[in-house]
């Protein structure tokens, strides 16, 4: 049986805009989409939000101005979402916590076995800083994220925080530290695996 295939798209959470300085955050994700690349998944885009505007609420359209809608139809696309973001202050950015904010819409968009839009889709974790937190990010993302459908396969999270109150940035590092490498192809493996599996076999809801 052929494996079907799969798309990624990553949302980059970091506070700058694409015409500013570049994104550690851009290069964690290109580490991961390389990686499930080699497993047939196909990044097909990186969201860098900064660029949108996003209205704050729970709704999945917020009205007039808002571009959360058209970013939300490119998420649910895909069988997997890379989430990007950086550390700040311990905790991931606003304008990841935004999107945690506004994917909480899903719980009221269930379909009539019980499935939320997210149903069947993975999703895992990109995170970088200059500091502690990445535990504290995972957690906070893969729960708030598992509550509104998401699948978070094994080993979901890849990350760089460096040494304790260091001055360098991710995107600045000579080589990427085997330890990341090593977490990337691991999680990279197993995301393409499950993706699979749900993509041929979707959760039945609470009639299935």
């Amino acid at each position: 049986m052929t494996n079907p295939a799969l798309t990624a798209v990553a949302i980059n959470c970091t506070l700058k805009k694409s015409d500013g300085e570049p994104s550690s955050t851009d290069k964690m994700i290109e580490l991961v989409a390389g990686e499930l690349g080699k497993h047939g998944v196909t990044l097909t885009e990186t969201l860098r939000l900064a660029d949108y505007r996003i209205l704050p609420g729970v709704e999945s359209d917020m009205g007039d101005g808002d571009q959360w809608p058209e970013l939300r139809a490119k998420i649910l696309a895909a069988d997997v979402l890379i989430f990007g973001t950086p550390i700040w202050l311990g905790q991931l950015s606003s304008i990841g916590k935004s999107v945690l904010e506004r994917m909480d819409a899903f719980l009221s968009e269930a379909d009539d076995k019980g499935r939320y839009p997210s149903f069947g889709k993975l999703v895992v974790a990109a995170i970088v800083g200059n500091e502690d937190g990445a535990h504290r990010v995972t957690a906070d993302l893969f729960q708030g994220l598992n509550d509104v459908g998401w699948t978070v396969p094994p080993a979901a999270a890849c990350y760089w925080v460096g040494e304790a109150m260091h001055k360098t940035d991710f995107k600045d590092l000579p080589k990427v530290p085997d330890e990341v490498q090593s977490t990337a192809k691991l999680l990279a493996s197993s995301t393409a695996h499950l993706a699979r599996l749900l993509k041929s076999d979707a959760f039945p809801g609470v009639d299935g």
